[in-house]
């Protein structure tokens, strides 16, 4: 765990520890997202075989194009490496604790590995009749009062965002798909999240991730700044009780709302936060998102940003980035590869302090400058 000294939360540098305490850390971190990526690579494998097999019995799917250099397996598994040792560098800096993402009893990794399996051949089957309407004809009724560009099976999985059990399998198919690394993305937010909260009382910041879904950046944000209440907000009921149950905390509390329709006054949010959000707006819809964290916010606040890599940002990755929504129902994502966030946001009043890559992600950070 981070030592944390005084109200205000300022962190030591948990270097300083003697050395067999850091060999052991970096053992157990080495340990602890070796076996999961040694998990999530063998799901993949015996996806694809399963696909394989399935696709014998279905429609002909149009042949996969890359629009630019496609990283090779190395090259990927290398990028996740520098992406595990920037997490591993932020805990022994202190900022925040040793991760315990996608810890499971075994009854629950069995669980969930079956449900994952189970959807394979319902997403193999959209991806090749092109089907990704079923939640209109089978959703639940608190569907019909959502957007319409939500009420689609994003990446073909049963129910979209619709349902419980889309909820539970969710963060297994997303790093199934990013051989265990996701929350290590994610977490990437929680740097400069650590030295805005060096300079405050945590007590008094008001914080809102947007998108939560089932609390994926809510859980290590609570664990890491132990005095930080937080808001986290979502469209879809179903993902939002699977927040509360996993995310059982007095500092955190739960909001049923629209990005683009924020429920917070004028200049009153000290944080907000988004991941991997946007590339699945519409383009007028992430203007409107991104008008509504620039009102919310107070003069000096900050909007911290993870989301897809863009065209461009590592040249490597460009052609994997145009396989991705052809692969997958996207049908935003094309239109986000190329979109100028730094402009839109600086239209708002909101100025990019910095932007990195994280493996297959973009990391920023803009503040409002008035």
């Amino acid at each position: 765990m981070s030592a944390v000294d005084g109200e205000y939360g300022t962190v030591q540098d948990s270097r300083k520890r003697p050395p067999l305490t850091r060999l052991a850390r970096q053992a157990r971190y080495a340990l602890h997202q070796g076996s999961r990526v040694a998990l999530y690579t063998l799901h993949s494998e015996a996806m694809r075989r399963m696909n394989k097999r399935i696709q014998a019995e279905l429609p002909e799917t149009p042949k996969v194009v890359p629009e630019g250099p496609v990283p090779s397996q190395r090259r990927m598994l290398a990028d996740i490496v520098r992406l595990f040792a920037q997490d591993l560098e932020a805990v022994e800096d202190g900022l925040y604790p040793m991760p315990s993402d996608g810890t499971m009893s075994p009854r629950e990794l069995l669980r969930t590995s079956q449900a994952f399996f189970r959807d394979v051949p319902e997403v193999a089957r959209r991806r090749a009749t092109g089907a990704h309407q079923e939640v209109n004809a089978t959703g639940a009724s608190f569907a019909d009062a959502l957007p319409r560009y939500y009420r689609q099976n994003f990446h073909f999985q049963t129910d979209g965002w619709l349902s419980e059990e889309s909820a539970r399998i969710y963060d297994f198919q997303v790093d199934v798909l990013f051989s265990g690394a996701t929350a290590a993305m994610r977490r990437r937010a929680l740097v400069p999240f650590a030295h805005i909260l060096k300079k405050k009382d945590q007590r008094t910041v008001a914080y809102v991730d947007i998108a939560c879904g089932t609390g994926g950046l809510l859980r290590p944000a609570l664990a890491s700044f132990p005095r930080l209440k937080a808001v986290g907000l979502d469209l879809s009921e179903p993902y939002l009780g699977v927040a509360r149950e996993r995310l059982k905390s007095h500092r955190a509390s739960f909001v049923t709302a629209m990005a683009e329709k924020l429920p917070f006054a004028d200049d009153s949010l000290d944080v907000v936060s988004c991941v991997f959000l946007f590339h699945e707006l519409p383009p007028k819809v992430r203007r409107q998102v991104i008008a509504e964290i620039a009102r919310v916010l107070k003069p000096g606040g900050s909007f911290l940003f993870v989301d897809s890599l863009q065209t461009s940002d590592v040249s490597d990755y460009d052609g994997l980035l145009s396989i991705f929504p052809q692969l997958f129902h996207e049908p935003y994502y094309k239109s986000y590869l190329t979109e100028n966030l730094g402009a839109l946001c600086a239209d708002a009043g909101l100025t990019e302090c910095w932007m990195t890559p994280a493996f297959v992600s973009r990391v920023a950070e803009f503040v409002k400058t008035s």
